[in-house]
């Protein structure tokens, strides 16, 4: 092994030191809501202990204690801070986890593995927002996420339309000319078949595109490559071959946060979810307090009602704040006359990167 390949092999290994240090870090922070106060002497010393037991010839006992001396004191300065867990599905590197870091600074996205389990986290205040999807340009309403709002009671607080930009990667030391191969979700491969067909390559359907780069970083397939987001090659140090693959550039996702509790009266875009009557016009009626007042939605969409068999129940978005009273004096109506009547949030939207 010459000098080159081994300095190579100590990029590498840096770099997936640094990769773990962050996650260290990011399980300090998710530690922070279940222990009464960030200091815990006892815990820091049993971590120390643990550290310095582990039989390596070339770290020593001094240099274990003062490295995680420094990393518990950086976790603790993190804990310390205002940051907010948000949870989101699917693996870091995913496009939820962008809608995330472009909605505030201080978000801190924490990956889920099941839309059920961001709102578990929400309503046990695990997590102070989690980050949904709602509604695709190219395939409408997600139908999972849709129930699980009108069933979980959840607020929506906020929203970010977030672009789908695809990326081709592969390992650093790979000749992009000899790939055959990509892997992602079977989704992405589809929004990305033109270039596919163009290239010649043969597209192999993944579980979660972002899974699909780190499976590219950690098992080194020959002549294969991933198609994820840009992202994606930061996290597990893959070069980027060609970026916006996707056949339609305009692609986005509608996000929505979320907390247990709503906070933006005064925000310009409101939400809520009714079902009528199950009587002929009752739903026109309805809609009419909204066309009356010259009030323009901006998503309707229906779905089975969970509660009354054979009914539906409609989820309406329209612009307009809580603080105008033309507003107050729709959903005041739409309340008195509607079988079932909730409103889900009122909140400001925020363009996506």
């Amino acid at each position: 092994m010459n000098l080159k390949e081994i300095r190579g092999l100590i990029n590498r290994v840096d770099y997936d030191i640094v990769k773990l240090l962050n996650y260290r870090l990011e399980l300090a922070l998710r530690t922070k809501k279940l222990k009464k106060q960030v200091l815990d002497k006892e815990r820091e010393q049993e971590v120390i202990e643990n550290v310095q037991r582990i039989p390596l010839h070339l770290v020593s006992k001094d240099f274990t204690k003062q490295l995680f001396e420094s990393i518990i004191a950086q976790s603790r300065g993190i804990q310390m801070e205002d940051r907010k867990m948000v949870g989101f599905r699917g693996e870091h590197g995913a496009h939820g986890e962008l809608a995330i870091t472009g909605y505030a600074d201080n978000f801190v996205p924490i990956p889920c593995t099941k839309f059920i389990e961001v709102i578990e986290g929400i309503k046990t205040g695990y997590f102070d927002y989690g980050m949904l999807p709602v509604e695709n340009s190219l395939e409408g309403g997600l139908s999972e996420v849709n129930d699980l709002l009108i069933q979980s009671g959840v607020k929506i607080c906020g929203e970010i339309k977030q672009p789908f930009n695809y990326s081709l990667l592969t390992l650093p030391e790979s000749d992009y000319r000899g790939i055959k191969v990509v892997y992602s979700h079977p989704q992405v491969l589809a929004h990305c078949s033109g270039f596919i067909k163009r290239n010649s390559l043969e597209g192999k359907p993944y579980y979660d595109a972002a899974a699909a780069a780190r499976m590219i970083a950690e098992t080194k397939p020959k002549a294969a490559a991933a198609i994820a987001s840009p992202l994606c090659a930061t996290l597990h140090n893959l070069d980027i071959i060609k970026e916006n693959i996707e056949d339609d550039t305009t692609h986005f996702t509608r996000f929505l946060l979320l907390a247990k509790e709503s906070e933006n009266p005064a925000g310009k875009k409101c939400s809520i979810v009714f079902s009528t009557k199950n009587e002929f016009g009752e739903l026109y009626s309805v809609l009419k307090h909204f066309n009356d007042a010259k009030t323009n939605l901006s998503r309707m969409e229906s779905r089975p009602s969970p509660l009354e068999k054979g009914n539906f129940v409609f989820l309406v978005d329209f612009y307009g704040s809580l603080q105008d009273p033309k507003v107050k004096k729709i959903l005041a109506a739409v309340e008195k006359q509607a079988a079932m009547y909730s409103l889900m949030g009122c909140y400001d939207e925020v363009e996506g990167k």
